[in-house]
C-alpha cells in the first residue's frame, strides 16, 4: 500500500507556502515605508488558497507551461494574480500608501498563522512517522 502525502497532509503544505509568500510581500511593504510613490501590496490569502484548491485535481496541481520545452512540474503556483495594491487609509504627500502600523500588524498576524500551520503540518508528519513505525 502506498502513502499519498497529498492526501495525508491536505492543503496545509500549500497554505504554509502561501503564508511564506505573503510574509515576503508584507516585509517588502515595511522595508519601503519611506520610499516615495511606493504602493503597498498584499496577498489575499483566502483567494489564493481557494484558487489553488480549484486548480487541484487528483492531489496534483495544474500548472501552466509557457514554453513547450519547459519541464512539467508539480507544486505551488504563485499568487501573483491575487497580489493587489492596498487602498490607503490616509493619503500621504509623497504618494506612498504604506501604513507602517497596519503592515506590522498584518505581518504579526501572518506570522502567528504561519506558526499554527507549521505546527499542524509538523503534527501530521509525526502521525505519519508513528504509522510507519507501527506505534
Amino acid at each position: 500500500m502506498s502513502i499519498s502525502f497529498d492526501k495525508a497532509l491536505g492543503i496545509h503544505e500549500q497554505a504554509l507556502g502561501f503564508r511564506a509568500q505573503r510574509a515576503e510581500v508584507l516585509a517588502n511593504n515595511i522595508a519601503n515605508a519611506d520610499t516615495p510613490n511606493y504602493k503597498a501590496r498584499d496577498l489575499d490569502f483566502s483567494a489564493v488558497l481557494a484558487a489553488q484548491q480549484d486548480k487541484t485535481k487528483n492531489g496534483t496541481f495544474a500548472l501552466n507551461m509557457t514554453n513547450s520545452r519547459h519541464i512539467e512540474a508539480q507544486g505551488l503556483g504563485n499568487g501573483d494574480d491575487t497580489l493587489m495594491y492596498r487602498t490607503p487609509m490616509q493619503p500621504s504627500i509623497d504618494q506612498n500608501t504604506v501604513d507602517a502600523q497596519l503592515e506590522q500588524s498584518a505581518y504579526a498576524e501572518n506570522s502567528v498563522n504561519f506558526q499554527a500551520s507549521f505546527t499542524l503540518l509538523n503534527s501530521k508528519f509525526k502521525g505519519l512517522m508513528s504509522a510507519l513505525r507501527g506505534e
